[in-house]
């Protein structure tokens, strides 16, 4: 009963692009892969260097934090990661680990793996200002601005499912610098907002 439950909640969430529930216990099966030198020390979604030699990934939809337990379904072996990034952007996959979490999980020389991912900790969410760059329905014209604005600090991918809209925001930061970010984003022609939460 527990496991159809949980299948039944994982395809709905898929269905509708949702985020995942904001809880622990949340499962998903799926393809792995990993990316590492290409993308070392290059800037993550969540604002810091990426590291291919810590214990990270990137997810769709996870809260940017979140440990997540993920297990090789191959061979047994398992690692906890820490979200600090947005993908895979292949289909069919859940998850892009980095290369020393794929070390770990045996599937460096492969490529993928089919794993199983657990939620262990979510995020604590703190108060804060966000700077929100845009809200689209089109997922991909979301990413785009994600990806273009990345480099100014913690960036965040969420849906609005009451709108349907994809939101694209940097924060939480303070609101001195969420001012100083609103005027920045002003001068390369994004007319960004300020946001409480």
């Amino acid at each position: 009963m527990r496991l159809a439950a949980a299948l039944a909640l994982l395809l709905a969430a898929c269905a509708a692009h949702r985020p995942a529930p904001a809880a622990t216990g949340f499962v998903q099966e799926g393809i792995a892969s990993w990316y590492g030198p290409q993308f070392q020390g290059k800037r993550t979604a969540s604002g810091e260097i990426f590291d291919m030699h810590k214990l990270t990934a990137a997810h769709r939809t996870l809260p940017l934090g979140a440990r997540v337990r993920v297990i090789n379904l191959e061979n047994g072996r398992s690692v906890i990661v820490r979200i600090n990034d947005r993908g895979p952007f292949v289909k069919q996959r859940i998850i892009d680990l980095s290369y020393a979490a794929a070390k770990r999980l045996g599937f460096v020389h492969k490529g993928t793996a089919h794993v199983r991912l657990e939620v262990l900790e979510m995020p604590a969410v703190r108060p804060g200002a966000y700077v929100q760059l845009g809200a689209f329905r089109n997922r991909r014209r979301a990413l785009v601005l994600l990806r273009r604005f990345a480099h100014l600090g913690p960036m965040q991918l969420t849906r609005d499912p009451t709108r349907g809209v994809w939101r694209v925001r940097i924060g939480p930061v303070s609101d001195a610098r969420a001012e100083r970010l609103r005027e920045a984003l002003a001068r390369e022609g994004i007319a960004a907002i300020v946001v409480h939460e």
